[in-house]
């Protein structure tokens, strides 16, 4: 089974390199350069802003940052972008390659974005949530029931 197995950054940069790939496929978004690079810096510092801030958090809590090993966590983390999403560095991701996809101006890359969510949410969000169930119990679905998965 492929749970945990690979980085989630790595799974980014594969998603990342495919997007490039397919994005020559036509027909390309005829969008100005200008807004392209506006837009997509937009998403590229709200999606940095996701992953440091989550980063931090967990920093701060001094718990680990490893998300191939969920079972080593020694704190249920909720607070600051933990009360808004409970995935802050996944959502990040998802930004910076939403960001990727807006710069690339090709309609097919917008599909990116979409396989990364799917997938990060199947190997890796999905292991990890049984994981913290298992340690934290009643604590983690509390916070289930009122931080949503994504955004």
């Amino acid at each position: 089974m492929l749970d945990h197995k690979i980085p989630p950054p790595l799974v980014a940069l594969l998603v990342a390199a495919g997007m490039w790939f397919v994005a020559r496929v036509p027909p390309e978004m005829p969008v100005a350069a200008w807004a392209r690079w506006s837009l997509g810096a937009a998403f590229l510092l709200v999606g940095l802003s996701f992953d440091l801030r989550g980063l931090l958090e967990f920093r701060s809590a001094r718990t680990t940052v490893n998300p191939l090993r969920p079972q080593r966590a020694s704190h249920l983390v909720t607070g600051g972008v933990y009360q808004t999403t409970r995935n802050p560095m996944y959502v990040g991701m998802a930004l910076i390659l939403t960001a990727w996809a807006v710069f690339l101006a090709a309609p097919v890359s917008l599909l990116g974005p979409a396989v990364f969510v799917g997938y990060i949410t199947r190997f890796q969000i999905q292991p990890e949530e049984r994981a913290l169930q298992q340690l934290f119990g009643d604590e983690f679905r509390v916070y289930c029931d009122k931080v949503p998965r994504w955004l």
